[in-house]
């Protein structure tokens, strides 16, 4: 039980320490921490990420506090939220402490301007990770789609060979992609609150998917 203790706290502070942005531009980094030491599958992340967008609190943090709990009850909450936690809180006191050193030198502008579209990058990976487990019916065959952009596509050679695509178990879930179009003309356009998006997206996944 104490292996699993430390296992959980250094899992988490790698997470807190490492994922910069927060957010969504985290989900990868913290998917890939826990698939790899199989506390929780795709489809299960998945879940945990569209039921703590109901929940108070930052997507890391809930997930943690998920995690601990199911893994080692109550004590195993607090050690893994305490992990992920941490960093952050060490983080924002050196920031207060030197911001003004900080906020002067000129290589502050120059990370700045990398970690942002690295952080864009990172969202990206979640919502094509997402669409493989919603939207599309599989994995995203990325070599297929290189050979069909470049032209080197087998059958016809011309346009988007959709046999290509198809021979490989990949799809569009037409009521899932019904759901996702709503959804984000509802937050772009209308500025709905996620937690209604949700709500109202599982009341239509029940009659569409």
């Amino acid at each position: 039980m104490i292996g699993l203790y430390i296992s959980l706290f250094l899992s988490f502070v790698k997470v807190g320490f490492l994922g910069f942005g927060g957010g969504y531009a985290i989900v990868t980094l913290l998917q890939q921490e826990l698939a790899g030491h199989g506390w929780l599958s795709a489809a299960e992340f998945a879940d945990l990420v569209a039921v703590s967008q109901m929940t108070p609190g930052p997507l890391a943090v809930n997930a943690a506090t998920y995690i601990g709990g199911r893994l080692a009850g109550l004590s195993g909450a607090v050690v893994a939220t305490f992990g992920v936690s941490i960093p952050s809180f060490i983080l924002v006191i050196l920031v207060a402490r030197f911001f003004r050193q900080f906020n002067r030198h000129p290589l502050t502008g120059s990370v700045m301007g990398v970690l942002r579209p690295a952080t864009a990058g990172l969202i990206a990976s979640a919502v094509l990770m997402f669409a493989e487990l919603s939207v599309f019916t599989g994995p995203i065959p990325f070599s297929r789609v290189w050979d069909l952009l470049a032209g080197r596509a087998t059958g016809t050679g011309t346009g988007m060979d959709t046999a290509a695509l198809a021979g490989s178990g990949f799809g569009i879930d037409p009521g899932a992609m019904l759901i996702a179009l709503l959804a984000g003309i509802g937050i772009l356009r209308f500025r709905i609150h996620p937690v209604w998006i949700v709500l109202l997206s599982g009341v239509l996944g029940i009659f569409l998917c």
